[in-house]
């Protein structure tokens, strides 16, 4: 949002937001202090096998979440009644936005095996790698060299180890970690663009990517959240508009404008095609089928919507032109 506001009225606000941005990071790092080769985990904050510290969600709490209390009652009866830890994994994956995913699920089909804190996720690494590059400018903005030096060390590490332990290798894609038992997430899921969008990958990664989601992901509609069809709303059949923009973006930075304009291209045809059958734009879209709007999850599709209007209206004038 800073960025977007840089664009608009010049570097001065990376100066006036510097305070803010602190705040969000520092909110991200709390308890790194107190990260040891024993203590692998605090809050937030990951230490790698190899000493690198990278970020998870999480939540302070070990029980229902007020807006989902019989929801998560009926998901701790499932699992067994073992352990309350099960609360903490729920409400880590409702901080991800993700809520819910067979991405966050060990047995990749039933939200009772939910680990969300287990796993260290590809976007919000990205995402923090960015805001770290963001304090880096901020600060070289105010001219204060210390922390303009801080904050690019601290970034390029950060790249370093999205690179070591998210890039997994034999399948050539970018996947989830699980920090406990040291293996990628067999869940391949629309993270593997932010990569992409924020130029982290090479340009040989940013190819497989693309094949990948050419291969698998891409549908009528645009591109599906995951390819495992769970009952979950972040899974398949659906489609979300923040996920397509990221890919757009990501596409457009590896100067791969014929699949970025396919995307843009399916999504805004949906849209538009749920728009003519019901006089609404929603929360989120079926892209397989194309009768159907998109379902699943804990409550029904929502109308308006905030992020399917703005992505709608910004691939609607990059279509135009």
């Amino acid at each position: 949002m800073v960025e977007l506001l840089g664009e608009e009225i010049g570097e001065e606000v990376f100066i006036k937001y510097l305070a803010q941005l602190e705040k969000e990071y520092n909110f991200w790092m709390s308890g790194t202090e107190l990260l040891s080769e024993e203590n692998k985990s605090e809050k937030r904050v990951v230490r790698m096998p190899g000493g690198e510290i990278l970020n998870r969600y999480w939540d302070a709490l070990d029980m229902p979440r007020p807006e989902g209390y019989t929801n998560d009652l009926e998901t701790f009866e499932k699992s067994g009644k073992k352990d309350q830890k099960i609360f903490r994994h729920i409400r880590a994956a409702a901080e991800s936005g993700w809520d819910f995913s067979a991405r966050w699920f060990a047995d990749e089909k039933n939200i009772e095996t939910i680990c969300t804190c287990d796993l260290v996720p590809v976007d919000l690494n990205c995402l923090l790698l960015n805001l770290e590059k963001t304090l880096e400018r901020a600060y070289s903005v105010k001219n204060d060299s210390a922390n303009t030096r801080t904050y690019y060390e601290r970034a390029s590490k950060r790249e370093e180890a999205i690179q070591k332990y998210l890039w997994v290798e034999e399948e050539k894609f970018f996947a989830d970690y699980n920090f406990l038992n040291e293996k990628p997430s067999r869940i391949v899921n629309m993270s593997i663009v932010y990569p992409m969008a924020f130029k982290i990958a090479t340009q040989k990664q940013a190819v497989c990517v693309k094949d990948h989601l050419e291969k698998k992901f891409l549908s009528h509609g645009g591109l599906l959240s995951t390819l495992i069809y769970s009952g979950e709303q972040w899974d398949a059949p659906n489609g979300w508009a923040p996920l397509q923009w990221m890919a757009y973006k990501g596409m457009k930075q590896y100067n791969m404008d014929g699949f970025a304009e396919k995307i843009a291209n399916r999504w805004t045809q949906k849209v538009e095609s749920v728009f003519e059958m019901t006089g609404k734009l929603t929360e989120k879209y079926n892209v397989v089928d194309e009768g159907s709007n998109a379902s699943g999850g804990e409550y029904p599709n929502q109308d308006g919507f905030g992020w399917t209007n703005g992505v709608y209206l910004k691939l609607k004038s990059f279509i135009k032109k």
